[in-house]
């Protein structure tokens, strides 16, 4: 079953861009333009950083930031995680394209 794609027009830091995002996750994506807005305007306002390029690094770095270093109820650490899960896809990864090798 193939899933419908809408083209949404967003703004961000007053900059308009169109992005193609499956129908059931437009609320999603929504929500992530806003997130991302309100901070990029929260660099921009703290007046350390000029640029919007540079903004967008330092958002991206901040968020990705918080994003590794997330611990959920009960102690589990997000990013951890999501990087041991990284290195078991590169690890599966290696070992498969071995084996189509073989062949």
């Amino acid at each position: 079953m193939s899933e419908s794609i809408k083209q949404l027009d967003i703004s961000i830091m007053g900059r308009e861009f169109r992005v193609a995002c499956p129908t059931d996750e437009e609320a999603t994506l929504l929500q992530a333009v806003q997130l991302l807005d309100t901070r990029m305007h929260e660099i921009r306002a703290a007046g350390k950083v000029i640029g919007i390029e540079k903004i967008a690094i330092m958002t991206a770095l901040n968020m990705t930031h918080e994003f590794l270093s997330t611990k959920v109820e009960g102690g589990f650490d997000i990013g951890r995680i999501q990087r041991k899960i990284d290195h078991m896809n590169s690890t599966i990864d290696a070992v498969l394209q071995e084996q189509t090798e073989l062949f």
